[in-house]
C-alpha cells in the first residue's frame, strides 16, 4: 500500500494542525490567592471610592452630614456654568499648546542625540534629568525665575516688556505654564523618539543622499513618515497627561491672577475646600470620562503599533 506524500497532502495536514484550537494552559488556584491582596487593595482604595464619588455626584452633599438625591442637576449646572466652561477651555488649550511644543523640541533633540556627535551618551543623561525632578520643585524654581530673576535682568538691560513678572499678567501667565510643563515633559517624549529613530535603517538615508536629498527632505519625507506611529502615541499620551496639570500650575500661579490659569484639576480640589463636593464630583466624572476616552484611544493605537 502506498502512502500519499504529495506536497498538497502535506500542506493539508499542516493546515489542519494550525486550524485546531490550542489547549489553554490550566491556571493553578494558588495564583488567584496571590492576586487577592492586590485586588482587595485596588477595590478598597480606587474602585469603591470612585463608585461612591459617582453616587454623590447625583446628590447635594457637601462632603459630610446628610444629603438629598437631586439626579442630573449637578451635571446640568456644570454644562451651563460659564466659569467652568472657561476652565475647560483653558485646560484643553494649555494641553494642546504644550503637546505642540513638547513634540517639536523632543523630535529635534532626539535627532541630534542619535547623530554622530561627541558626548552623545552624556548629553542624553543631562536632557533626561528634568523628568526625575518633582514637578512642584520645578514650579517653585521657575516661579522665582519668572518673578525675580527675569525682571531684574530685563530692568538692568532696559528691556521693558519683561520688567514685570509675566505670572502676574492674566494674558501671558499661560506662556510660563506651557514652557515649564514642556521643560519637564520633553525628556519622556524624546526617549520615545530616540527608540523610534534607531529602528530606521541607515541604508535609507544613504540611498536618499545619493539621490541628492537634503537634510530637510530626509526629515520630512523619510524620518517623520517612518516614525508617524510614535508621533501619534506621543501626542495622545502627552495630551492626556497635560489635561491633568496641577502641580506646576499650583507652584507657578496657584490658578491666578484671579482664576485666569485655573485648570480642571485645580477647580475640583478648590471645590472640595469650599463645600461644592457633589458639584465637583460631577465635574470629576465628566473629566474622568474625557481622560478615559483618550486613554482607550492611546491603548488601541499602541496595540496597533505593536502588531506591525
Amino acid at each position: 500500500m502506498t502512502t500519499d506524500t504529495s506536497p498538497s497532502r502535506t500542506n493539508r495536514r499542516r493546515s489542519h494542525r494550525l486550524a485546531q484550537p490550542r489547549t489553554r494552559r490550566r491556571i493553578e488556584p494558588v495564583y488567584y490567592l496571590f492576586l487577592l491582596p492586590a485586588l482587595a487593595l485596588f477595590t478598597l482604595c480606587i474602585t469603591f471610592p470612585a463608585l461612591m464619588g459617582i453616587f454623590f455626584s447625583f446628590t447635594d452633599s457637601v462632603g459630610f452630614g446628610g444629603f438629598h438625591w437631586i439626579g442630573l442637576k449637578n451635571y446640568a449646572v456644570l454644562f451651563s456654568d460659564p466659569s467652568m466652561l472657561r476652565v475647560y477651555g483653558f485646560t484643553i488649550g494649555i494641553a494642546l499648546a504644550t503637546v505642540v511644543v513638547v513634540n517639536i523640541v523632543a523630535l529635534f533633540l532626539a535627532i541630534g542625540l542619535t547623530s554622530n556627535i561627541r558626548f552623545r551618551t552624556l548629553l542624553r543623561t543631562v536632557f533626561v534629568l528634568p523628568m526625575v525632578v518633582s514637578a512642584i520643585i520645578i514650579a517653585f524654581v521657575f516661579q522665582f525665575i519668572f518673578s525675580t530673576t527675569l525682571p531684574g535682568i530685563a530692568e538692568s538691560i532696559g528691556f521693558a516688556p519683561l520688567t514685570h513678572s509675566i505670572l502676574a499678567d492674566p494674558h501671558l501667565a499661560w506662556i510660563a505654564i506651557v514652557l515649564v510643563t514642556a521643560w519637564q515633559a520633553t525628556p519622556q517624549a524624546m526617549l520615545i523618539y530616540i527608540a523610534a529613530l534607531v529602528t530606521i535603517p541607515d541604508d535609507v538615508y544613504e540611498a536618499s543622499s545619493l539621490d541628492g536629498a537634503s537634510p530637510w527632505q530626509q526629515l520630512s519625507r523619510i524620518t517623520v513618515p517612518m516614525i508617524s506611529g510614535y508621533v501619534l502615541i506621543n501626542v495622545i499620551l502627552g495630551f492626556k497627561n497635560f489635561l491633568s496639570s496641577y502641580d506646576i500650575i499650583v507652584g507657578l500661579t496657584d490658578g491666578g491672577p484671579g482664576t485666569a490659569t485655573r485648570s480642571v484639576a485645580m477647580s475640583i480640589f478648590k471645590g472640595f475646600e469650599t463645600g461644592d463636593y457633589a458639584y465637583q464630583m460631577a465635574n470629576s466624572v465628566i473629566f474622568f470620562l474625557i481622560t478615559l476616552a483618550i486613554a482607550v484611544l492611546h491603548l488601541r493605537i499602541s496595540r496597533g503599533k505593536a502588531s506591525i
